[in-house]
């Protein structure tokens, strides 16, 4: 007899801890993490000339996917031997009920430690940048 009551007793625990520890009042929500895309550059505007260790603001206008489209980052990016910078736009992972984007704005700052000319590449197409020159003094 006692080892029925024993046997029951620890049936009765092991299906109270398996229940306890398969509810789900802990978990989490997921959430899906965004999706980025290189942002083609339509216009960059800005000073023409600077000082050496002066900050210089240029705005880039950048045309998104969709509406829900959102600036992430600058990066540099290589096309053929050329060097320059390109926008990525972040997109969230819903469905965007918006779908006619305004070209979206950003702000790039360039500084120079020595005198000369630069230039300032943002890629426009697959092929092909826009180019600013800027002459520090």
């Amino acid at each position: 007899m006692k080892s029925f009551k024993f046997k029951s007793v620890f049936v009765v625990l092991f299906l109270a801890t398996a229940l306890i520890s398969c509810s789900n009042d802990d978990d989490k929500p997921i959430t899906p993490k965004p999706t980025t895309k290189v942002a083609l550059v339509t216009d960059v505007k800005g000073p023409a000339t600077g000082k050496v260790n002066e900050e210089l603001s240029y705005d880039v206008t950048f045309i998104v996917d969709n509406a829900c489209g959102e600036f992430s980052k600058i990066s540099e990016v290589t096309i053929g031997t050329e060097k320059g910078l390109q926008v990525e736009a972040k997109y969230p992972s819903e469905v965007c009920t918006q779908q006619v984007p305004d070209p979206k704005k950003t702000v790039y700052k360039f500084k120079s430690a020595a005198k000369g000319t630069f230039e300032i590449k943002f890629k426009k197409s697959d092929k092909e940048f826009i180019t600013t020159k800027v002459v520090i003094e």
